[in-house]
This record gives C-alpha cells, structure tokens and sequence, in this order.
C-alpha cells in the first residue's frame, strides 16, 4: 500500500497526538509534500548517485545527467547506451559508475521486474533489491519511501535520521538501531512520514 494525502492527514494527525516534540516539528515545517516518485529505474540510480555525498554535489551530478540524456529519460535502455567514459566525465565515481552499470543490466533483464515490486512486502523488497550491486539496506529503504511509497519505514541507519533524533530528544549521542526503534514505537504506523518530519527538522 503507497501513501496518498488521506494516509498523510492520517498521519499527521497520528504523529501529532502521540508525539508531543514531532507536534512541534509539524506546527513549525507545515504539511508533508511527500510524493512517491514514479521512474523507479531513475530514483534508484539518483540512491546510488546520492551516496556518501552532499546533497548540493548529487543534485550537480543528477543535473548533468538529464541534461546529458535530454529529450530523452533515465530509463535503462537509455543509460546504457551513454559510454563508461561519458558517465564518469559527468563526476560518476568508478565504484558507483559498476552499480549502475550492474543494475542497469539487471533491469533490462528484469532482474529484478522493477515494475513488479509494489506487489512485496518491505522485507522482500529489500530482499531482492540489495542483490544488485552497490544497492544495501539504505538505498532500499529510500526506495520504499520515495518510489514505492510505503508508509512506515523507517531508515534507522541514515545519518540525517539519526541527528535529527539525537537532537530532538536530546540524546547524548547518535542513537543506534534499537534506539532508533525504541522512538519510532510510537510513530507505527507512519514511521515514514514521522522520518520526513525528521529530515525537515534539521533544515
């Protein structure tokens, strides 16, 4: 099931009542403008592009990519027909450039069916998806999210997640998995739209 505005007033209303310092969090950042992210081929390669990088240096790489393709969209047949040499002069590292390279063959395989996955539960999503090269736990929940629009992840091992709890509930430091788990307790079902609420909180 993928989040639409009834499940984001839902769990709005949800977060608001159980958690007191998210209320505030809402009251200050405004309403969620979550919306599931179509091309699930193109939000995949924008996970593995966007990883151990800035923001501001993925959006200059994801910028010249399109730019690059343009008319045309980032689906597999076309970025397989952009050359090695073409992918890292638009500032693809070599270690992301063989993920790509691997999950464009992959897809074009249908290995995994890309277009198949909504049918699977979170667990099994990651499951297939961390099989493809340079794909782990975070780009697949990132997947979730923002592609597939599932309401309650939670990306526990995500840096920004976990500043924003340590800072909101005043932790003396990073919190770990079972912390992580131990606040979001209260935020099931809507662990998603409670983690978007996070990352707005730090801006």
């Amino acid at each position: 099931m993928a989040w639409n505005s009834a499940h984001i007033a839902a769990g709005t209303r949800h977060l608001r009542r159980v958690d007191p310092i998210l209320r505030e969090v809402i009251d200050r950042v405004g309403p969620c403008t979550l919306k599931p992210h179509r091309n699930r081929f193109e939000m995949l390669v924008w996970s593995i592009v966007s990883q151990q990088i800035s923001s501001k240096a993925a959006r200059s790489i994801k910028d010249r990519l399109l730019a690059h393709v343009a008319p045309q969209r980032i689906v597999p047949a076309v970025l397989a027909g952009v050359s090695d040499p073409e992918l890292r002069q638009l500032g693809i590292s070599p270690q992301k450039l063989r993920a790509i390279r691997d999950l464009t063959e992959r897809a074009l395989r249908k290995e995994p069916c890309l277009a198949s996955l909504h049918r699977y539960d979170d667990a099994e999503v990651i499951e297939r998806l961390v099989e493809v090269r340079g794909i782990g736990v975070w780009t697949a929940q990132m997947f979730l999210m923002f592609s597939l629009g599932r309401p309650d992840v939670l990306p526990w091992g995500d840096l920004g997640i976990r500043t924003a709890i340590q800072r909101l509930y005043d932790l003396p430091a990073l919190p770990d998995r079972g912390e992580c788990e131990r606040v979001a307790v209260a935020w099931r079902p809507h662990a998603t739209l409670a983690s978007w609420y996070c990352w707005r909180s730090l801006e």
